[in-house]
């Protein structure tokens, strides 16, 4: 399974594909995060709040790729994918293990994944640098065996997100 998870909209022709699920985030109902952690106590995997991010994250966890499409913002993911990412938490467990000499949380059966990051807006190589370690720091949380970032501008996102998705055929 592969996932495009988009800030925007995007023109993409996928054909007959059923390998691909898409998600224009920006056009879906995804309230941000309470931290109530019930997703860990009360109903184990799935988040309290009945919103379009529980039609997300289990594919996101069962996806061996993930084409992830989000403006930068301050050297970080803007709000909408943000939000989504941090919604995502069900997939992990509330336990804590050590990775790399650092502590991370259990995944809840989360298939490893290749993701690629098409990142536009940037402002200069100072936030580009920034949104590197970020991605790298997130990357073990959210089960990249590996990753590559875009950076583009914003007139060419849909070729990047093409190119890529090309190389999934």
């Amino acid at each position: 399974m592969k996932i495009i998870l988009s800030d925007r909209p995007l023109s993409l022709d996928l054909g007959n594909r059923t390998d691909v699920v898409c998600f224009d985030l920006s056009h879906m109902k995804i309230t941000p995060c309470v931290g109530c952690f019930g997703c860990w106590t009360k109903t184990p995997g799935k988040c309290v709040i009945r919103d379009d991010a529980v039609r997300v994250y289990p594919r996101l966890a069962e996806s061996d790729t993930a084409l992830y499409v989000s403006r930068v913002r301050y050297g970080g993911y803007d709000v909408v994918m943000k939000t989504m990412l941090e919604r995502a938490i069900p997939v992990q467990q509330a336990f804590i293990r050590l990775l790399d000499g650092e502590t991370h949380h259990v995944q809840r059966a989360v298939v490893p994944k290749k993701a690629t990051i098409v990142a536009y807006g940037a402002r200069d190589r100072e936030e580009e640098e920034l949104f590197r370690r970020l991605v790298a720091r997130n990357a073990k949380n959210m089960s990249f065996q590996s990753y590559e970032i875009r950076f583009t501008d914003e007139e060419q996102v849909e070729a990047a997100v093409r190119q890529e998705v090309e190389t999934w055929a």
